[in-house]
């Protein structure tokens, strides 16, 4: 894709032509806020951005609808081509200037601004040549590699969206991942086998005590992840696919159930779920979908009533050096091996502890797996020169009720602006601390937002919602604060440091500058940022954003 900037009236007409318009313990995952939880969530939770009408998400504003790419490189070289690679070629757009091989040129906005119930207005900053900066960004100064976004697709997100038109389907489909008309979402995590966002439990491969695979089957993922996953790809053809389970089979677990329970250490065990992974692996090759890379284990010291399986760090150590990284070599399977996705700070840096101090099993690990309440881990990790992911956005509207956020509903997620500017927060934090890449939770729910835990529902936010009634598509806010960042921050980015405000900036590889500002204050605020040795004015709106795309 050919990038350039336009006039005021030049942005606004392409801009309509894309279609805009169209815990404290180990069982207790769900009972600790951790570093970061309600982080930036000051301010009014007033109102949904409907999706109806024009981009502005000026629909329903009661407030009470709706709120990595893990695989890829960063600092560093992970291995052999795919996830730790160059996630740049994807395909889907979002290519340096000069680069499109014939493709038309993409006029692109330089000023987007989004406040409670004003979301996605574009405007031309004004160039002043007197008075102070707000916001400097010095694009000489750099730190990690930028990789990209990216969300989880889960069975609940395509039961919604197969509720919806073949056209408002596929508007939304391009809204997560196109890079014209979207956020431009370039990672995509698969649950192996049921998460908690599953329509209900089941693994791959029930029969008891197969160490062999006989039974492993993909059958079920053919009924709803893998058309979400190939609607995803027709958008984006270039997604780069990464996976994990929440449980094992469940022979393969103490208690022999889904939720909960301990993975069994015997070797015939261990040599089964490799082989579990390897099928996943060969099977979704089979259907056209390259799996860059996996993670071992979702939250791996969490016991929870749902899909959930605890290991220790010995064990995690024995799984990749002894079975899964060799059994991979052997079977000549590309994926890499991440070593995710972590949650818990009181237990899971002893698994980081003792996996990256076994010489065996990091000889087969390319990156790292961080979600929750792990982001002081981060720093921990740079040295190793090996990619680190935020591999789950946090959900919001949490039971133990943290400070600074709003109290729990246990009937409904909220979906409003409150919950937009806690995940401005938590996007910003982790990408300071130094990750690469940054994945939302689920891309898709319906309003109420519940999983499949019956004994203490969590009704969770998401990026869009779909009213089953009305079939309804509706973007939320933090869909919106995720978009201020994706859209225009290309793979293959530097971050590079500000000076004055909240933001975050980017130098892409073409050489634009992309910033993102956020204002917490009750009203507007006339603010002047200074980048490439110019001064642009602008006004960010009350508790509210501004992307500024320049060069």
């Amino acid at each position: 894709m050919n990038r350039a900037r336009g006039s005021t009236a030049g942005i606004l007409l392409a801009f309509l032509l894309v279609g805009c318009g169209s815990s404290s313990g180990p069982e207790e995952p769900e009972s600790s806020g951790g570093p970061g939880a309600g982080a930036g969530s000051s301010g009014s939770g007033s109102g949904n951005a409907s999706s109806s009408g024009d981009a502005s998400g000026s629909g329903d504003a009661s407030g009470s609808g709706d709120a990595s790419g893990t695989t890829g490189s960063g600092a560093g070289t992970g291995g052999s081509d795919g996830a730790g690679g160059d996630p740049g070629g994807d395909g889907g757009g979002g290519s340096s200037s000069g680069t499109g091989g014939g493709e038309p040129d993409v006029v692109e906005p330089t000023l987007i601004t989004s406040g409670a119930n004003e979301y996605w207005k574009i405007g031309t900053p004004t160039e002043v040549t007197s008075g102070n900066a707000d916001v400097t960004v010095d694009d000489a100064a750099t730190q990690q590699r930028w990789d990209g976004f990216g969300g989880s697709f889960n069975e609940m997100g395509w039961n919604m969206l197969s509720m919806l038109g073949e056209a408002e389907r596929q508007r939304a489909i391009k809204l997560l991942f196109d890079k014209n008309e979207g956020a431009g979402f370039v990672y995509g995590r698969i649950p192996m086998g049921a998460s908690d966002y599953a329509m209900d439990r089941y693994s791959l491969n029930e029969k008891k005590d197969d160490f062999t695979m006989e039974s492993f089957s993909i059958a079920r993922d053919k009924e709803k992840l893998i058309p979400y996953i190939k609607a995803a790809l027709a958008v984006r053809p270039g997604l780069h696919l990464w996976a994990s389970p929440w449980t094992p089979p469940t022979w393969m677990k103490s208690n022999g159930a889904f939720d909960g329970g301990k993975m069994k250490d015997d070797a015939n065990t261990l040599k089964a779920h490799a082989l579990y992974f390897a099928k996943f692996v060969e099977a979704y090759a089979a259907e056209g979908m390259t799996i860059e890379a996996v993670h071992p284990q979702n939250e791996p010291t969490y016991e929870t009533r749902y899909p959930s399986c605890a290991w220790t760090g010995q064990l995690m150590a024995k799984f990749i050096g002894t079975h899964l990284g060799p059994l991979f070599e052997e079977r000549g399977i590309k994926a890499q091996i991440f070593l995710g996705t972590m949650s818990n700070d009181a237990a899971d840096p002893g698994i980081l502890s003792a996996v990256t101090g076994d010489a065996t099993a990091m000889k087969y690990v390319k990156g790292f797996g961080l979600q929750w309440n792990m982001r002081g881990s981060v720093n921990g990790l740079k040295s190793r020169n090996l990619p680190i992911v935020q591999t789950e956005h946090q959900c919001g509207n949490y039971n133990w009720n943290p400070p600074g956020v709003p109290v729990f509903n246990p009937d409904t997620a909220a979906n409003d602006h409150a919950y937009g500017q806690e995940s401005w927060g938590l996007i910003r934090d982790w990408i300071k601390a130094g990750v690469n890449s940054y994945n939302a939770w689920n891309m898709v729910l319906d309003p109420v937002g519940k999983n499949i835990d019956s004994q203490r529902p969590w009704p969770q936010n998401a990026l869009l919602n779909v009213k089953a009634d009305t079939k309804e598509l509706i973007l939320t806010p933090a869909y919106y604060v995720f978009r201020h960042v994706s859209q225009y921050v290309d793979p293959g980015a530097m971050r590079v440091n500000t000076t004055g405000g909240d933001a975050l900036a980017f130098k892409n590889p073409d050489g634009s500058i992309v910033t993102v500002i956020y204002n917490s204050g009750s009203s507007a605020k006339t603010t002047t940022l200074g980048v490439a040795g110019k001064k642009l004015q602008f006004s960010v709106p009350a508790r509210g954003w501004a992307t500024v795309n320049w060069k």
